[in-house]
């Protein structure tokens, strides 16, 4: 009798148990996982996909700049898978399409094709852009309000665009004519070369668009532009910054041309106004990390932006042009 009260004893104690750990698991509190309440959140790892459009000193410090702020806030939990696309805006898709299979924990877009197709991939997985110039265009946004309010976020490139086109009369006071030249295949380029053009008219200077459709003809449109314009813009563009030769073949020593980011400038410019692509890089680390880690919802972070711009110049084209440099511009290294 006494074994039968004993057993029974401990059969209920044992049920008691159970139904405590039962009660402690449905207490966890949603979005949160059991290792992170035991504050074994050191153990989770990330595994982030970076889909680079093309090699590029701009897009490439924007990566490192990415990849530094990550491993600098998770060190050994983050895992990077860097892809590049040499150029081709079908190989980003083919890139982030295996991102998505593998189920990556966050994807960084560089440059508007890359984040063209990482948001068509996946409408669940966190997408950071960087290097992108306007998102509103980008995504096709109507009346963009600076967040774009799905699993899609990131940071901008776009420098002041009116300040640019300030610095074309200041540089050149009598310069009467601008020729935009441009990839027609770009969004974001046309974007920035309409902005341009109506902050130059509205200093007095006559602009002409030069839009070419690629490298087949970028040499002749580059070269109508030049014969026909006191000096060229070009905007932050992929195609010319993968190209400045072309540009720089047709204009070194005879048209100055002014462009909208630094390593353009370096490659056929004058002057630019610049931005950090390294800083810019590591503003979307810090976005990814605060993803990852929960403290903040991509849906809810709205486009950030560079800090600070330089005035930086091209001291071989400004000299090959016999220019004087206005005070307040830094040279290009």
């Amino acid at each position: 009798m006494k074994k039968k009260l004993l057993a029974l004893v401990l059969a209920c104690a044992m049920a008691l148990g159970l139904a405590a750990c039962g009660g402690s698991k449905a207490e966890t509190p949603a979005g949160n996982n059991g290792d992170a309440a035991n504050g074994n959140d050191a153990a989770k790892t990330y595994l982030v996909g970076i889909c680079q459009l093309a090699p590029h000193p701009a897009l490439d410090a924007a990566t490192q700049g990415f990849k530094d702020a990550l491993t600098e806030a998770l060190g050994e939990q983050v895992r990077f898978e860097e892809q590049n696309a040499a150029g081709e805006s079908n190989t980003c898709s083919t890139i982030v399409n295996g991102f998505v299979s593998e189920n990556v924990d966050l994807i960084l877009a560089n440059a508007t094709s890359a984040l063209q197709a990482a948001a068509s991939a996946t409408g669940d997985i966190p997408v950071l852009g960087t290097a992108v110039t306007e998102y509103g265009v980008a995504l096709n946004i109507p009346d963009f309000n600076g967040t774009v309010g799905t699993n899609v976020s990131g940071t901008s490139d776009l420098a002041p665009l009116d300040q640019q086109a300030a610095m074309i009369p200041e540089w050149c006071p009598d310069a009467k004519t601008v020729g935009l030249l441009y990839c027609s295949a770009e969004a974001n380029s046309q974007y920035q070369v309409d902005t341009v053009q109506a902050a130059l008219e509205a200093l007095g200077l006559t602009c002409t668009q030069y839009p070419f459709s690629d490298t087949n003809d970028m040499a002749s449109v580059t070269q109508t532009a030049a014969d026909n314009s006191d000096v060229l813009y070009v905007p932050t563009d992929n195609t010319i910054a993968n190209n400045t030769g072309i540009v720089d073949n047709i204009c070194h020593g005879k048209i100055p041309v002014f462009a909208g980011e630094e390593g353009v400038c370096s490659g056929c410019g004058v002057a630019t106004l610049s931005i950090s692509y390294y800083d810019l890089g590591v503003t979307t680390g810090q976005m990814a990390v605060k993803i990852l880690t929960g403290e903040s919802n991509v849906a809810e972070m709205p486009i950030e932006y560079a800090p600070q711009f330089t005035k930086k110049y091209n001291p071989a084209a400004c000299e090959a042009l016999g220019i004087t440099v206005p005070e307040g511009y830094e040279a290009i290294a």
